[in-house]
């Protein structure tokens, strides 16, 4: 395994991530309020900055309300696609 952080898998899980939050009306900054944790978390993760723990994401998608596993499948088909191309 190499580097994960802006691996086409990270770059999916930021683009799901953000766009979860934005179908669910929210700001970096209301999410973060949810999450008790400064907005620079929040836009952090979502650029690239830093990378998601599994406990944060569990609390990020119960936060946004959105399916976690929708989120896992899109990064597993953005891995597998990169490992054909």
């Amino acid at each position: 395994m190499g580097r994960t952080l802006r691996s086409p898998g990270h770059l999916a899980l930021m683009t799901a991530l953000k766009q979860a939050r934005l179908d669910a009306g929210l700001t970096q900054t209301e999410l973060a309020d949810r999450l008790k944790r400064p907005q620079s978390f929040v836009a952090k993760y979502e650029n690239g900055e830093r990378k998601v723990e599994v406990v944060e994401f569990v609390q990020i998608v119960k936060e946004i309300g959105c399916d976690g596993c929708e989120i896992i499948a899109a990064v597993s088909a953005a891995d597998n696609a990169a490992e054909i191309g």
